[in-house]
């Protein structure tokens, strides 16, 4: 099961990813970490893990709230403290103000993760399996989260409804972007469910079909 939250100015869609047992991930806590523990502990959640598709700061702003809230809870069940996973090649960027935008934002924020995620690595967190996909291009080190079981695809800003993600801040590039898309996303099932960074659902067999940006 998939929950979306849409948190701060930026309306980044952060995803709470979890299974009948009640234990869940987060993907992209966004800028509001308070506002995604409320919910996890409102629906009696056990949080796990948290995932982050890239680095800039509208989507891992969040982390830090989210991991105290979530460690202060585990500690008090004995359990070990939550992890944060990114991509291999975005630890640099995780921890660089300006690259990530937050310092232009005038609220530096940075982020060191506790697992960096190398391309095609399949992660079996309490029975949630993830397959990582390595989509860079709108930053050198995004990743994409693949659900098998559950059928759907967590990309961050790599692919939109009908669109891709900027390219235009730093480490991007459209050419890798689109090969990213082309090379890894579209040869997922074509009706696997994308959950994008911002914005509403969509499916691989129609960005196949229609998205301007990547179509042949």
């Amino acid at each position: 099961m998939i929950k979306k939250l849409i948190l701060g100015m930026m309306q980044t869609n952060c995803y709470v990813v979890y299974n009948s047992e009640k234990e869940c991930i987060v993907i992209d806590p966004g800028a509001n970490g308070q506002k995604v523990a409320k919910f996890i502990d409102e629906n009696e959640l056990f949080l796990k893990a948290i995932l982050l598709t890239h680095g800039h700061f509208d989507h891992i702003s969040g982390c830090e709230e989210l991991k105290a809230a979530a460690d202060a809870y585990a500690g008090e069940h004995g359990e070990n403290p939550v992890k944060i996973y990114a991509g291999e090649a975005e630890k640099k960027f995780l921890l660089d103000t300006k690259s990530n935008l937050s310092k232009d934002m005038g609220r530096p924020v940075t982020v060191t993760a506790d697992v960096y995620l190398k391309d095609g690595e399949e992660l079996d967190l309490d029975g949630i399996r993830i397959q990582v996909l390595a989509t860079p291009g709108h930053t050198a080190g995004g990743v994409s989260y693949y659900f098998p079981e559950g059928g759907f695809l967590v990309c961050g800003d790599t692919l939109f409804q009908d669109s891709v993600g900027r390219t235009d801040f730093p480490t991007g590039s459209m050419s890798t972007l689109v090969r990213s898309v082309k090379e890894k996303l579209f040869t997922l099932p074509e009706d696997t469910v994308v959950y994008p960074g911002h914005g509403d659902s969509t499916t691989i067999g129609h960005e196949k079909k229609y998205n301007p940006f990547c179509v042949d």
